[in-house]
């Protein structure tokens, strides 16, 4: 059983780390294996929309000078998918839509390899906005034939500076019962 985290905050131990890394600790108490995958700030180019992973079906992207072929592979190896970001004008950041736009493009087209895999979006923002944020995140899930995984309330925290989020109690306690979620959900469907 594994969990794969995909950080895209360009600040690495930002807020977005720590609401990651909350739902991890949860997952972590159960024996669960995590990794978290820092993306924001590296190098991700955007979908050249060229169709070769429909051409090609060997699950792969075939732009190869970036990360973004490691990142599918341990996506295909996970049984849940967490993808955290900042809320950028609403939405999510740059490296996040480029990464989501060619890992799950690559999973359409060798016959949905996401499928049946749970998600989870998370989402820190300063004021507003974290909402639109996740619902980005979770179209990617729902189109790829995936679960989505919530929790009391949207994934998402309030703070500005790295850590502001540790003060937002009801943020935290909404990470922490997103990772008890995504732990039963993972130990009710491992085969």
């Amino acid at each position: 059983m594994k969990v794969i985290a995909f950080n895209g905050s360009p600040k690495e131990e930002g807020n977005t780390y720590h609401l990651i890394r909350h739902t991890l600790d949860e997952i972590e108490k159960a024996g669960i294996m995590t990794e978290l995958v820092q993306i924001g700030g590296r190098k991700v180019h955007p979908c050249m929309a060229c169709g070769r992973c429909f051409e090609m079906r060997d699950r792969e992207c075939s732009v190869k000078n970036d990360n973004v072929n490691e990142y599918i592979r341990k996506m295909i190896d996970a049984d849940a998918i967490i993808i955290g970001t900042p809320t950028y004008f609403a939405g999510v950041t740059p490296e996040i839509k480029a990464f989501m736009d060619r890992a799950f493009f690559v999973g359409k087209a060798n016959g949905d390899l996401f499928r049946q895999k749970l998600g989870a979006g998370i989402a820190a923002e300063r004021r507003s906005g974290a909402v639109c944020a996740v619902d980005t995140v979770n179209h990617y899930f729902g189109i790829s034939g995936m679960f989505t995984a919530g929790s009391r309330y949207w994934n998402n925290a309030k703070g500005l500076q790295p850590g502001d989020v540790d003060e937002d109690e009801e943020g935290i306690d909404t990470m922490k019962q997103l990772g008890e979620n995504i732990v039963w959900f993972i130990k009710k469907t491992h085969k």
